[in-house]
């Protein structure tokens, strides 16, 4: 059996553990209690299923047995890009919770197999090293820190886990149906060559993460209101990627041909709500307001600091953003540094 991830940070502040009551996250809650984490969990009710009401009362019961609080959200999403719109409301859930309660990390239960399942996606979709590892054992999303404890645990050791304590847990029966790409990729594919190679599956994993943290600069970018900035990279494959994960959490996916044309014209309109302006000193993502009217003053201003046109929209109606755009391109030039 593995160990848990990222211990010496789970044994340092409360966290919150996001609970289906499936395979994984069952698996989770019970090692966190063994290892004396102190953490509370979160659950969230699509209600798509016969057994959907169940599985919340479930997750409220284990919770009180535990002396845990379980925090229960309820929502009926359209059908329309339910995955899409589940994982936003779930995103958005999570974050109000952690922000109300102070929870210092969001625990998720992301294992080996979901990690090779992800890389094989994206594989088939013409990724790079940093899309195709996609899913790391310690992340951030806004002001979340998020762990994955068990992401060295490859599934056949999490069921062998339940089984040996008998542990009960809730079985999705979407999880088999293969006309999610996700689930077909998972059959078809990683859980196979995972049942044979998982060991050397799991060192690879490692050496790739290394590489990717050697070849990969950090590009990280500083929210104000909607604006968001960060000093330029002279990797194109570092902001791009940077770019990438910030999208994500706005709820959009660069696709192939946007990721030319950014680096070909350095700006970039994404689904008509976001613009993308990168010039040699600075990246900047914001709000992309076309019809804004703009007074003569404010235009003028903007033409000597040289601020791009299509931000001029938003910034009009921002006074806080045009400051801190007016302060960071009348600040002298300094050399980048990275580590």
């Amino acid at each position: 059996m593995h160990n848990l991830l990222h211990l010496d940070l789970l044994k340092n502040g409360k966290s919150l553990l996001a609970y289906s009551g499936g395979v994984d996250s069952s698996a989770l809650f019970h090692l966190l209690l063994q290892n004396n984490i102190n953490f509370d969990i979160a659950h969230v009710n699509y209600h798509t299923r016969t057994s959907s009401d169940d599985e919340a009362n479930n997750a409220m019961t284990l919770a009180q047995t535990h002396n845990k609080l379980c925090h229960l959200h309820s929502c009926h999403l359209v059908t329309s890009n339910f995955e899409h719109n589940a994982r936003q409301e779930r995103w958005e859930y999570f974050a109000s919770v952690m922000k109300e309660h102070n929870y210092a990390y969001l625990l998720t239960a992301h294992q080996l197999n979901d990690r090779l399942e992800w890389m094989l996606m994206q594989l088939t979709r013409g990724a790079g090293l940093p899309e195709m590892l996609g899913i790391s054992s310690c992340d951030t999303k806004g002001d979340m820190m998020i762990l994955r404890p068990l992401l060295e645990w490859d599934r056949e050791s999490i069921e062998e886990y339940l089984h040996i304590h008998t542990i009960a847990h809730s079985l999705d029966e979407s999880n088999n149906d293969e006309k999610y790409t996700r689930n077909h990729f998972r059959h078809q594919f990683s859980n196979p060559i995972m049942s044979h190679y998982s060991a050397a599956i799991r060192r690879s994993f490692r050496y790739l993460q290394e590489d990717c943290e050697e070849l990969i600069e950090k590009v990280v970018f500083t929210p104000t209101d909607e604006l968001y900035y960060a000093p330029a990279s002279s990797s194109e494959r570092s902001i791009i990627f940077a770019i990438d994960k910030l999208l994500k959490t706005l709820g959009f996916i660069l696709n192939t041909h946007e990721r030319h044309e950014l680096l070909s014209n350095k700006e970039l309109i994404v689904g008509r709500k976001w613009v993308i302006i990168m010039n040699s000193t600075w990246i900047f993502i914001a709000p992309y307001l076309c019809d804004a009217v703009l007074d003569k003053k404010f235009k003028e201003e903007c033409r000597v600091l040289k601020v791009h046109p299509k931000l001029r929209g938003f910034l009009a109606s921002n006074r806080v953003a045009f400051e801190t755009i007016k302060a960071l391109l009348t600040a002298p030039l300094t050399p980048l540094q990275y580590d």
